[in-house]
């Protein structure tokens, strides 16, 4: 997993950098197969922004979260993209398996 730290009208620095990093490590766990994580890190005052686009196999996911202080956006940027990817992966599960209302007739 790559990721990319930027900032917009923010100076990113070493400390924020690795912060991101160790929080979104995490989200390695749900694929074995590599992807891009860019993250982008902006202040809207008062509040601190934290976005964060996935590039997948399957898709593209987007997150953003704000707070009063950036390292609070950058933990709630890691809980809603850690719920994206195992709604992804779970809507994978599902399709390779063929499970769907309309194979099993429960629909109506």
């Amino acid at each position: 997993m790559r990721i990319e730290t930027h900032g917009q009208h923010v100076e990113v620095t070493a400390a924020l950098r690795d912060y991101v990093e160790t929080k979104l490590e995490r989200l390695g766990r749900h694929f074995d197969q590599p992807f891009d994580v860019r993250a982008q890190l902006s202040l809207d005052k008062p509040n601190h922004r934290a976005e964060a686009t996935v590039n997948l196999a399957g898709g593209i996911l987007h997150a953003d979260a704000t707070a009063i202080d950036m390292y609070a956006a950058i933990d709630l940027l890691a809980d809603k993209l850690d719920r994206l990817l195992m709604k992804h992966k779970e809507k994978q599960i599902a399709h390779n398996r063929g499970e769907s209302l309309a194979r099993s007739g429960e629909f109506g």
